[in-house]
């Protein structure tokens, strides 16, 4: 699957970004380059993926090349300023649409409490919803046992709102509506997901979105079960990777540190 972009949407317990971490280090992918994006506050750090060589800064949103798999990587470490999800999805979406980008996949996760319909007869369940036929569905998500997203309705009317503004139909002034009169239907379309859904889609480009629910905390379960089935989907060969100790995934350096030591078992 040639041309592909993937990138996390910043959500509830960061699962997007933990599993594109799992993608790049797993995959070997190479940092091409960074984006100057005056929607991104800004952030710096350590080298995420390595202990060595020394001297490599984490930017706040990176963009990784990995040629083995014909797929590019976009990490995104930092939030979005206030009011200016639509306009930094924009962005993207032309970067993408320029650099010839045919297909993009969005990681993100959703609040455990807004699920409606729980069932986790079969373990975690992926959520999906792609640009491939206008209510959001796609068969070959269907074929790995994944569902639409139930919420996705494209007349409601904040979904409507997204789908005119990215198409240049709508001005941002409009949505002081929903901000007033916010509803229960009106909380998935006003997520980050959704934005860069409407607005990779309104360039033309296919477009599919991965989702899971979560809740705060140790989030890493969720980011390997994130991770497993971006790299189902885009077909990465297991083969390809060389997992930490015989394992599937390689983890990311800066995991260590990531939730802390283990509490003290003497104080138990």
């Amino acid at each position: 699957m040639p041309y592909v972009l993937d990138k996390p949407a910043l959500s509830i317990g960061n699962v997007g970004q933990l599993a594109v971490d799992l993608l790049i280090s797993s995959t070997r992918a190479d940092r091409i380059g960074y984006f100057d994006d005056p929607n991104i506050l800004p952030c710096v750090g350590n080298d995420a993926y390595w202990p060595a060589p020394r001297g490599h800064l984490a930017l706040p949103l990176e963009a990784y090349d990995s040629l083995s798999n014909a797929l590019t990587i976009v990490q995104q470490r930092s939030p979005v300023s206030k009011g200016m999800m639509v306009e930094f999805a924009m962005s993207l979406a032309d970067f993408a649409a320029a650099s010839g980008k045919k297909h993009i996949v969005v990681l993100s996760s959703l609040d455990f409490v807004r699920w409606q319909t729980i069932d986790m007869s079969s373990g975690l369940q992926i959520y999906y919803l792609s640009s491939i036929n206008i209510d959001g569905t796609d068969d070959e998500c269907e074929k790995l046992g994944w569902k639409r997203l139930p919420e996705y309705n494209l007349a409601q009317r904040r979904w409507k709102y997204l789908s005119d503004l990215a198409e240049g139909n709508a001005l941002q002034e409009d949505c002081m509506e929903f901000e007033d009169e916010a509803g229960e239907e009106d909380y998935y379309p006003s997520l980050p997901f959704a934005a860069m859904f409407s607005c990779f889609k309104a360039k033309g480009l296919k477009v599919t979105c991965l989702l899971c629910y979560c809740s705060e905390g140790d989030n890493i379960p969720d980011s390997f079960h994130l991770a497993e089935a971006a790299s189902k989907f885009l077909g990465l060969s297991p083969d390809n990777r060389q997992g930490n100790e015989g394992g599937k995934w390689v983890i990311p350096f800066s995991w260590q540190s990531l939730y802390g030591p283990p509490p003290d078992m003497s104080l138990f």
